[in-house]
């Protein structure tokens, strides 16, 4: 096992985020970011490196040593996309880039994983298996990077997966660890209820559409307390509801939308149905018409006990006991390495980087969002440390 890492990779390492994070790009549009990563892989002479798609890039190291352990294929994941976000820190790598923002972590993600090709790159011989390393586009937007990938084949003849993702809610030197369900899957919905309007005098002579949307909000939160078990109930929230512009119009339509997000593939399923029926219920009821729109997003990421297993082993070489954080419950946020935990076993752990020099700690998606750089090195080791454990028999 990596004990500690060469000072001159670290700066490297350290390097690279912060050209990330002053060079941010959009979902789709990392032309930079991919070209930038693709030139500093190819200058790793055994590496094959290849661009599955116009923004994203692939790694792979083929070991050479001769064992009579089982070889593994295994794949890391770093996402490499920024926030439509305008960033708010006085770092010296500020965004360059007007109203784009590394506010997520996958400035840090891209260099953890470049740090380790690099000094995996260097254990070819010493190496039983392969190793791809994966640097993907558009996690933030749907249909999402990591299906893309997967279409293309990247995780074609992959034994297991994994990734890492950071949280500003734990400390530098800490790791948390979660088995089974990782985060939620995230269904978003668009009502529109069309009545019929009128002069606020006569409320009897039209079909108020106000009124209509205010009992489907009503009901639609009848939804988790009613009709699914708590131990799988979801998360459903209104997040808009606009109509009318004058005090004294009843108006012809209401627009509401929100979101659900689920850990259980069978309760996203049936809060859709009931969502469906309780909107086209009360919209008879009523007599009126409505458009419901779905935008269904990314499955739940559930992590394997055998990767997870795996995770868990390394850590204990690289952080004490203590510095492991067991995760009772899994985050109702989204990510699209659901993708890839769908096709193979996989294991995705959050990396602690907050410290108190960087002051409050902001979220994940916070234009003030930091992080503590002295956490890059402990990232890089894990995934070296998968490297060791898996491929290094």
């Amino acid at each position: 096992m990596l004990k500690q890492i060469q000072a001159t990779i670290l700066d490297d390492v350290i390097s690279w985020r912060r050209h990330f994070h002053a060079n941010p790009e959009l979902s789709y549009e990392e032309h930079e970011t991919s070209d930038y990563i693709y030139k500093i892989l190819s200058a790793l002479p055994r590496l094959e490196v290849t661009r599955p798609t116009a923004t994203s890039v692939m790694a792979v190291l083929k070991g050479t040593k001769n064992s009579a352990q089982k070889p593994y294929t295994i794949a890391f994941r770093a996402d490499i996309d920024a926030l439509p976000i305008e960033e708010e820190t006085e770092l010296e790598c500020k965004s360059k880039n007007p109203g784009v923002m590394h506010a997520c972590g996958h400035d840090a993600h891209a260099a953890m994983l470049l740090g380790a090709a690099k000094i995996l790159s260097e254990k070819k011989t010493v190496i039983n298996g392969e190793i791809r390393f994966i640097f993907q586009h558009a996690e933030e937007v749907l249909p999402g990077g990591a299906q893309e990938l997967v279409k293309k084949g990247v995780l074609e003849g992959v034994d297991l997966a994994f990734a890492l993702h950071v949280t500003p809610y734990e400390r530098t030197g800490t790791i948390c660890l979660r088995d089974g369900v990782f985060c939620a899957a995230a269904d978003d919905f668009e009502i529109k209820i069309i009545g019929q309007g009128g002069h606020a005098s006569t409320p009897e002579l039209t079909i108020d559409p106000l009124m209509i949307g205010a009992e489907m909000t009503t009901n639609i939160q009848s939804i988790v307390s009613r009709k699914i078990s708590a131990l799988k109930a979801p998360v459903i929230s209104i997040t808009q509801f606009h109509a009318g512009s004058a005090l004294n119009v009843i108006p012809e339509y209401a627009e509401i939308g929100g979101t659900i997000r689920s850990l259980h593939s069978d309760s996203r399923v049936k809060a859709r149905e009931y969502l469906e029926q309780i909107v086209k219920g009360v919209a008879d009821a009523h007599g009126a018409r409505y458009e419901l729109t779905w935008h269904l997003g990314y499955p739940a990421v559930v992590n394997d006990q055998t990767a997870v297993n795996i995770s868990r082993a390394v850590m204990g070489g690289i952080f004490e006991e203590e510095q492991v954080i067991i995760v009772d419950d899994p985050m109702f946020g989204t990510e699209d390495f659901s993708a890839f935990s769908e096709i193979v076993p996989a294991s995705m752990q959050f990396l602690g980087v907050h410290s108190d020099e960087l002051g409050q700690a902001y979220p994940l998606h916070h234009p003030k969002f930091k992080i503590d750089e002295g956490a890059l090195e402990y990232g890089v080791r894990y995934f070296v440390g998968i490297a060791d454990e898996l491929c290094g028999r």
